[in-house]
């Protein structure tokens, strides 16, 4: 997310690192304030988490910032690094007309819900050769560009699906940050802007109480594809 902050009124990036622990609870790994992101950032932000106790990440789902994947992984090789599928079908509504937007969107979903990656890769060939993708090429494009990063989502069964396929749980905190923001309008200093975004956010973590329900399964599979590396 972005907000102003005072006396230059220069448009601040705010980035926040949630993740979701064994038991599945959720808690919030840090929150960034940064001119600009790029590779050199996200290994600085990465090298953080890891000197500050992060031992292992098993999936980290991201919403296409330009050099995260390579970061995670230079930093934590063993993550399987998800793109996020909601944000994937967003970003092909950009390259839409508004009255072709629905129809696409049911159109794509034989790809990600496909019973597995070859599947999926079928159906991400038919919608390339079929009408939509003869209208608008840019989209099976884009879903070939990051497709090495759907296929991980393929592995799991459709309830564990729905927890790794979205960064919605990010969404949801962006939408507080951005309610507390819209309040203020500018902020003196960077440090009144962490200050409040801190308030914030830990008031939005002494709602998490339950882990979603599908975790119970979710822990049986994830138990049996990362062996010792999953931990309760």
């Amino acid at each position: 997310m972005t907000l102003a902050s005072h006396p230059e009124c220069r448009a601040t990036a705010v980035y926040i690192a949630l993740g979701i622990l064994p038991d599945g609870t959720k808690e919030i790994l840090g929150i960034w304030i940064e001119q600009t992101e790029g590779a050199k950032f996200w290994l600085r932000v990465m090298n953080e988490l890891k000197n500050r106790g992060v031992g292992d990440i098993l999936i980290a789902v991201v919403d296409g910032l330009k050099g995260f994947p390579e970061a995670i992984n230079a930093v934590f090789p063993q993550t399987v690094v998800q793109t996020c599928i909601v944000h994937l079908i967003r970003n092909s509504m950009g390259f839409a007309s508004w009255k072709d937007r629905k129809a696409i969107a049911q159109s794509l979903r034989s790809v990600y819900r496909a019973a597995n990656a070859e599947a999926g890769l079928v159906a991400l060939e038919a919608f390339e050769e079929g009408p939509w993708g003869q209208k608008y090429p840019a989209i099976a494009q884009s879903w070939r560009r990051h497709w090495e990063q759907v296929i991980p989502f393929f592995a799991f069964s459709e309830p564990i699906r729905r927890i790794i396929y979205t960064t919605n749980a990010i969404e949801a905190l962006n939408s507080k940050l951005r309610r507390a923001v819209r309040t203020r309008g500018h902020f003196p200093s960077d440090e009144a802007t962490m200050k409040l975004l801190y308030l914030v956010l830990n008031h939005a973590a002494q709602e998490w109480k339950r882990p979603p329900r599908e975790w119970f399964e979710a822990k049986t599979q994830f138990a049996v594809i990362f062996g010792d590396r999953f931990v309760v």
